[in-house]
């Protein structure tokens, strides 16, 4: 089934970005809307960052910044499926952000072993 396949190119896989989480050294984004994290909750630890809001949250020059993103940080992104999350990570890496994978959908993460936490 697709949805449990590793995004193609993302360079991370799910597991790696479960294990960078849980030691710090991996920011993961989930770019779904609120809707959907209500319904299924968001990965452990996760920014949430929903699509339309990314290039807003993610440019340090504007006032929604969040500050919790580093543009020399290893950032994993994943959505419901992985087809949004593979625009957010062009998105960032026109931002300037170089270490940027998509890591496919919220099935990859819990199937590679990553917790998922209400919101």
């Amino acid at each position: 089934m697709f949805m449990f396949r590793q995004a193609r190119g993302s360079g991370l896989s799910p597991q790696a970005a479960v294990t960078g989480a849980q030691d710090g050294s991996v920011i993961v984004i989930d770019v779904r809307d609120h809707g959907e994290l209500a319904m299924s909750g968001k990965a452990k630890g996760a920014l949430h960052m929903p699509l339309m809001r990314l290039r807003d949250m993610a440019d340090p020059s504007h006032p929604e910044f969040c500050k919790e993103l580093r543009q020399e940080a290893t950032i994993a992104i994943y959505c419901a499926s992985g087809a949004r999350s593979h625009g957010a990570a062009m998105m960032l890496k026109q931002l300037g952000y170089a270490d940027v994978h998509n890591i496919g959908g919220l099935g990859h993460w819990v199937r590679a072993g990553g917790a998922v936490e209400p919101v």
